[in-house]
């Protein structure tokens, strides 16, 4: 009777944390390089890894014209990768393979690579979306992906100003993407910005210059996702480990790895195009992702 008793307390004590009604959504990033996953690479993991649920990227370019970062990798992939010509031929391939290591750790299921050209860094939105970029050819794959898989929500980076160029192409081409689907097959889309729990300045962002598809509610993310919360032994993981394993993984790109660390929140803004019918969804699914599944142990 003692031993029954035993039982029937810890099987009351797992369901509460084991017992969850997760929802396995699915998700689309639409980035411009590999490693700008590295963003929300918190919230895909726990989407994939802990609700169950799908994600797939979509990466436009190569990200070749990262080269002049590549420094401490020549050694590690035994060529003069800052050298232009050897990094532009190389790098394609190389920083594809690092993207699907990367991948792999935050349970990526795809990964559509669109081959598009990474000429240099720039603001000039214009420059990819006029010149440099096939912006019929990623319209288009953009709309079959969205149409093969009934995504829930679609990532990107957020559409700010100072941002790269191409980070500002690829997330206005996804906006007018999920614009074009019938209003009853749209995802969610939200742009995403990193910050830290302590910062006292308040970052204001509305649209994009002209383009009205980008403008956001209220000014301010609407969402966010913690990954500095405390878990496991002692409190003393968070999903920011997580984050630092993903980027470990873009060795080609030195830089990416002083992001190890940084920031405590994923932020999400909220674009108008989704209308008010997409807040109690997103309301839902960030609440959910506040969920800890991690039994605490006792040593």
């Amino acid at each position: 009777m003692q031993r029954f008793t035993i039982l029937i307390i810890l099987f009351t004590f797992i369901i509460p944390i084991f017992g969850q009604n997760l929802t396995p959504y699915k998700i689309l990033i639409v980035t411009a390089h590999p490693d700008d996953e590295t963003g929300f690479a918190a919230t895909v993991y726990k989407v994939t890894k802990e609700m169950k649920g799908i994600a797939d990227q979509c990466v436009i370019t190569n990200g070749e014209g990262g080269y002049k970062y590549s420094t401490l990798s020549e050694a590690y992939y035994g060529l003069e990768l800052t050298d232009e010509k050897t990094g532009r031929e190389n790098l394609p391939r190389i920083r594809k393979q690092e993207l699907m290591n990367a991948g792999k750790i935050i349970g990526m299921r795809n990964i559509f690579f669109l081959d598009q050209k990474d000429a240099h860094y720039g603001l000039d939105e214009h420059e990819p979306l006029d010149t440099t970029w096939n912006v019929s050819l990623v319209a288009t794959r953009l709309k079959e992906i969205m149409t093969v898989t009934k995504y829930d929500f679609v990532f990107c980076l957020l559409p700010t100003p100072e941002t790269h160029a191409h980070h500002k192409a690829a997330t206005l081409l996804a906006l007018r993407t999920v614009q074009s689907l019938p209003e009853a097959q749209r995802p969610v889309i939200l742009g995403v910005t990193g910050a830290t729990k302590n910062d006292t300045t308040t970052y204001s962002f509305s649209q994009l210059k002209e383009y009205t598809e980008s403008k956001v509610e209220g000014n301010k993310p609407m969402y966010f996702f913690d990954k500095s919360v405390k878990f496991g032994f002692k409190n003393a993981l968070s999903y920011k480990i997580i984050v630092n394993w993903e980027i470990a993984e873009h060795k080609s790109q030195g830089t990416m790895q002083l992001a190890m660390n940084q920031g405590d929140l994923e932020q999400f803004w909220y674009f108008s195009l989704n209308g008010e019918q997409g807040k109690e969804k997103c309301r839902q699914f960030f609440e959910q992702l506040k969920i800890i599944p991690y039994k605490p142990k006792t040593y």
